[in-house]
């Protein structure tokens, strides 16, 4: 299930950072200190706000006078914060500031979007780099992700970092740090954010859904595991709903009613609904995991819906913890296989519950 929802702003329109503020006075700190480091890496997990940061930051120091005396100014009380008023801001929003380049996935000549950041697209940063900065100030590019760009471009984005031009800041986004080239981590200063604290999720979610029932979206907020991007694309798809009706078949273990199992896998499978499959194996594949760390440290499950801590310490009770974690393994390679095997999607919901049994 993806966290970029279709109605969640694009980090270039959005003003607010919630519970990120560690990390922006980080960048403030650094931009103040007149040694800013030419290349940032952002990673966390998706939907804390690592673009939302990155051009937030991208705008800060494009809206600062040119000059090397006092370039920032004194700092602001909002930290980052430029006011959504402003022509910086508006031109950043629009994709239209000369000094800004951004580096993203964008749809190909059928309209559909690209799985990678094509190297076409990546040499456009050495060009962006050669060039002088068209107000005087400084030259800014945002990769939104670099997860999404394959190994030439790598290789490609790799030779600005080595040679990094002057009075430029590369900020790049990584929801996976560690899967990235060596060389490329080394050469950037390294900035980890956290998932968000659950109200700083309720508070996003309410405000882009202010109908939202006050207990729902304190429920979203433990399902996102402190993403806010994650939270947004539950609601959207019915998460809660396919959460609670997932908890009510695993409650049957270890003997599952298969009617109510038969009726889930037709509720996940249907073309109806085509984002229900995978957000609700994502979900199977969560609430494993979840109990998994709850029987590591002896603790309690947080409860979404009632009753599912007392499954958990019931299930934890009947099998190993390297049980539980191997089939936690097994289910998560069967659905990272679906797609590319293109098996059928409701005998893959009935063979991973039924694995579950069959512990």
């Amino acid at each position: 299930m993806s966290d970029k929802a279709e109605d969640w702003p694009h980090p270039r329109l959005t003003a607010d950072l919630l519970g990120q503020r560690a990390a922006e006075d980080v960048l403030l700190q650094a931009a103040q200190s007149g040694r800013l480091p030419h290349a940032w890496l952002i990673s966390g997990p998706r939907g804390v706000g690592k673009a939302t940061l990155a051009y937030r930051f991208a705008r800060h120091l494009l809206a600062g006078p040119a000059g090397d005396a006092g370039l920032f100014g004194a700092a602001e009380p909002a930290g980052l914060a430029v006011d959504p008023e402003d022509p910086v801001f508006r031109r950043v929003a629009a994709n239209g500031h000369s000094d800004l380049l951004t580096l993203e996935r964008r749809p190909d000549e059928k309209g559909k979007l690209r799985s990678i950041i094509p190297v076409e697209e990546v040499r456009k940063l050495l060009a962006f780099a050669r060039m002088t900065a068209g107000e005087g100030g400084w030259r800014v590019a945002v990769v939104d992700s670099i997860d999404e760009m394959n190994r030439n471009g790598a290789n490609a984005l790799l030779k600005v970092l080595e040679e990094p031009p002057p009075r430029s800041v590369i900020l790049l986004v990584s929801h996976m740090p560690g899967a990235l080239l060596p060389t490329i981590r080394s050469r950037c200063c390294q900035l980890p954010l956290q998932p968000l604290a659950e109200d700083a999720v309720v508070t996003l979610l309410r405000r882009h859904q202010p109908d939202l029932d006050p207990e729902e979206a304190t429920a979203l907020a433990r399902l996102a595991d402190g993403s806010a991007g994650r939270a947004l694309a539950l609601a959207r798809h019915g998460g809660l709903g396919l959460y609670r009706d997932l908890v009510a078949v695993l409650e049957g273990l270890p003997r599952l009613d298969v009617k109510a199992l038969h009726g889930l896998a037709d509720k996940w499978s249907q073309s109806r609904n085509p984002a229900a499959f995978q957000t609700g194996m994502e979900l199977l594949i969560w609430w494993l995991g979840r109990m998994i760390r709850t029987g590591s440290t002896g603790g309690d499950l947080a409860e979404v819906v009632p009753g599912e801590a007392a499954l958990a310490r019931r299930l934890l009770a009947g099998r190993p913890l390297a049980q539980w974690l191997g089939l936690w393994e097994k289910i998560s390679r069967l659905f990272a296989r679906t797609e590319a095997a293109n098996l059928d999607r409701k005998q893959v919901v009935l063979t991973a519950f039924l694995d579950l049994e069959n512990a």
